[in-house]
């Protein structure tokens, strides 16, 4: 199965469905199943600084409401699979950020406008020329399954 390594917490936002989109610098021509892995360690770095402290703390609401034992970001499970879900569709982002909360995606001869909520806004980067990846059909698993992580898209063979 194809995987993606996705720092804490938006792996567990994505894992609880508090975030449907992933978006990344690339693009992938992938569609299918997809394990979400968390990172084994947290770095925001790729995250404008002055969005990065109003985006962990919307975060932190979330997970406290969604999950009943979470505390803090710490404590998520790291270097782990902590979900399934399947690769629908990857957009080009074509709109403008921070104007209002629509974004645009090129679907080769067809441009699609979406609506991202203020948390999904929130916990990922919509620049014009990054890619919203849509995942659907969410699975947290009961358990997160220990695995090494790697960049860009790679193969993770389950027990």
């Amino acid at each position: 199965m194809k995987a993606i390594t996705v720092h804490q917490p938006w792996a567990s936002l994505l894992a609880i469905g508090a975030k449907q989109f992933e978006t990344r610098g690339w693009q992938t021509h992938y569609r299918g199943p997809i394990a979400i892995h968390a990172a084994k360690v947290d770095n925001y770095s790729g995250m404008p600084f002055e969005q990065r402290g109003a985006a962990l703390n919307t975060a932190n609401a979330v997970l406290k409401k969604l999950l009943a034992d979470f505390t803090c970001v710490r404590d998520l499970p790291h270097g782990a699979i902590v979900a399934t879900a399947e690769l629908v569709e990857c957009h080009k982002i074509i709109g403008e950020p921070g104007k209002h909360p629509h974004y645009k995606w090129d679907a080769g001869s067809t441009v699609y406008d979406i609506v991202a909520s203020h948390d999904e806004r929130m916990f990922g980067d919509w620049t014009p020329g990054y890619f919203a990846w849509q995942l659907v059909n969410v699975a947290m698993l009961p358990e997160p399954i220990k695995a090494k992580g790697q960049q860009g898209l790679w193969n993770w063979e389950a027990d």
